[in-house]
């Protein structure tokens, strides 16, 4: 059911634990299945992340997301970081379950919280990037938000 990658990142979990005084901290969770998943950035002067970590509490999915989520934002940039996608995450591990699906989102929309937090801290702005959900299901039920 699981790939090989899946299983790996879930039993041997890269970045885990977290950063002290980190650049930025994004948390976000899923109601429905009880996910929370935390990350923390290291980023340097220039923009560029050092250090990514994470603290997840869910299912071996959830912490295979958040493992390879910190794997492919360490070393790249604010910018390029905003780009790792959860359909980036998915096929860094070779696929998820459908019933899955939700935790490379819950992994995107960490990343995406972890950077709002920096953004918010340094008074600066990220070309591209809103204001993060903590809950992947907000607005959901009222056909989403309008801008």
């Amino acid at each position: 059911m699981y790939s090989e990658k899946v299983m790996d990142h879930f039993q041997n979990p890269r970045n885990m634990g977290e950063i002290e005084n980190a650049s930025g901290v994004g948390t976000v969770g899923n109601a429905k299945c009880g996910d929370i998943m935390r990350i923390f950035l290291d980023i340097d002067e220039g923009g560029v992340i050092r250090e990514a970590k994470f603290k997840t509490f869910g299912c071996g999915a959830a912490v295979a997301t958040s493992s390879m989520a910190t794997e492919l934002v360490r070393g790249k940039t604010v910018q390029e970081a905003l780009q790792v996608t959860n359909k980036a995450v998915m096929e860094a591990l070779d696929g998820l379950p459908p019933v899955k699906v939700h935790c490379s989102l819950l992994a995107e929309e960490a990343i995406h919280a972890a950077l709002w937090d920096y953004a918010e801290k340094h008074g600066i702005a990220i070309e591209g990037l809103e204001k993060p959900k903590n809950d992947i299901h907000e607005g959901e039920e009222e056909g989403g938000e309008e801008g």
